[in-house]
């Protein structure tokens, strides 16, 4: 299979329609990561975005839409929670989890009675779901387990010969999948951090809500999810991850202690020069939303450099740094120790 890497344009947009009409797989760019997207309604299209990440099949995906008058059909109840969540953060980088609609086919929700859903950011993801008429399903255009993709290149990488098209949105904003809430219990409970925050949930709802355990412990592997990033090993690199929790000093110490051939270092800006090995900045320490952006990009140049063993300074673990701090501790296995 020839894989076409477009910027998008009208004869790409138009291609990208037709080939999700048709059950096909397409990449197309959103905000947080590039999306695997396909007909959320067909589940031989569905099987297709599988086969292409050897994903697990008992994974849920999140359907992407572009208006609110899609929700009918592919959620069975819209309730106030979620209406206030839509109100204040759609389009943007928030799924919601709500009862599933008649018309979501079973592949994409693994079986489950819920759905996770959001409207992209992104206007080149709402053109195409607007102008297919396709609700589209659309987990991160990755081989499964491996760094999510924030460019089309890294998709190619990750895709050529596997779908038909990549459409080239440039650089995603983010850097992160989105914010995953259930809404389903009258609590809500955030089960996938992102660059929408707890706080920012909590200011919009005017309650508290929770955070699921699993955003920063495993999963056991026979457990149930209802959202992506939660129970396999994810976004990890080739080499062996280590996040260390400790001071700038000590961490300097440590890494002098176990350095050994092909270890890198993910750090904070500046901190590069103080490494007694190669080391590579993630971002600010002050600015997480810098780290997120960054972060997948990152993962990936460490197979480049042919890493190891790499070893990372440790983020916060509030506000958007929870999100960070959740797809660290996963590429590393939930690999860490304190110094």
């Amino acid at each position: 299979m020839e894989t076409k890497l477009l910027k998008p344009n009208e004869e790409s947009i138009n291609l990208a329609c037709e080939l999700l009409k048709k059950g096909e797989v397409v990449a197309v760019p959103t905000e947080t990561v590039y999306g695997l997207a396909g007909d959320a309604t067909n589940g031989n299209a569905i099987k297709k975005i599988f086969e292409a990440k050897g994903r697990p099949a008992d994974n849920p995906l999140i359907v992407h839409i572009a208006s609110i008058e899609m929700l009918d059909g592919i959620v069975s109840k819209f309730n106030a929670d979620a209406k206030k969540l839509a109100e204040n953060f759609w389009p943007g980088p928030l799924t919601i989890i709500m009862p599933k609609g008649n018309k979501v086919c079973k592949e994409t929700t693994a079986g489950l009675d819920s759905v996770g859903v959001r409207m992209p950011a992104n206007e080149i993801a709402r053109e195409i779901i607007l102008r297919s008429g396709v609700p589209f399903s659309a987990p991160s255009a990755n081989i499964s387990g491996k760094p999510s993709p924030t460019t089309a290149q890294d998709v190619f990488a990750d895709m050529n010969g596997k779908i038909n098209l990549i459409i080239d949105g440039g650089e995603s904003d983010a850097g992160v999948e989105s914010t995953v809430i259930s809404v389903l219990e009258d609590t809500p409970i955030i089960l996938r951090p992102g660059i929408v925050t707890k706080e920012d949930i909590e200011k919009v709802l005017n309650k508290e809500i929770k955070v699921a355990k699993e955003v920063t412990e495993g999963v056991k592997a026979d457990s149930i999810v209802r959202s992506p990033g939660m129970k396999y090993k994810h976004y990890a690199p080739n080499a062996k991850v280590t996040i260390v929790k400790g001071s700038l000093e000590n961490f300097v110490k440590f890494v002098e202690l176990n350095k050994k051939e092909n270890t890198l270092v993910m750090c904070f800006d500046g901190e590069e020069k103080l490494m007694p090995v190669s080391a590579i900045s993630y971002g600010n320490i002050n600015d997480p939303k810098s780290q997120a952006h960054n972060l997948f990009a990152v993962l990936r140049e460490l197979d480049k450099e042919n890493a190891k063993q790499v070893f990372v300074r440790c983020p916060e673990t509030t506000g958007v740094s929870l999100a960070v701090y959740n797809r660290l501790i996963r590429s590393a296995g939930f690999n860490i120790i304190e110094v």
